[in-house]
């Protein structure tokens, strides 16, 4: 299974979230993300793709460790990247990063990729 891992800003635009998963030049099979991301242009975005969205709590990621390191993110969250962590989690038994956490160019929004044998 291949998981786009999704962190984004409240304000975040489909065209920021576009432009962060165009990055990781990878085709998922699902979206993951904190439940308390979850924006209405991230659910457009998941629909246009025709993509399931996974909600996650913060409690789901907590602890997972991550390649890349936000210090702001480890503070709130409790992992280092919220895309890597949402990622990891949903994409199951042996799951591995294949594309660590990438930033749409105004940095709205970031995707990083897994993949892992589903549960």
């Amino acid at each position: 299974m291949i998981v786009a891992g999704i962190g984004l800003r409240a304000d975040a635009t489909e065209a920021d979230l576009h432009a962060a998963l165009a990055l990781t030049r990878r085709t998922p099979d699902t979206l993951a993300t904190l439940a308390i991301k979850v924006t209405p242009a991230l659910r457009r975005f998941a629909d246009r793709m025709g993509l399931p969205l996974i909600e996650l709590s913060e409690a789901d990621i907590a602890d997972i460790p991550t390649r890349t390191v936000s210090p702001r993110i480890q503070a709130r969250f409790g992992t280092g990247s919220l895309a890597e962590a949402a990622a990891l989690r949903v994409a199951g038994r042996g799951a591995k990063l294949t594309t660590l956490r990438v930033a749409s160019p105004n940095g709205m929004a970031t995707a990083a990729i897994a993949e892992g044998i589903a549960p």
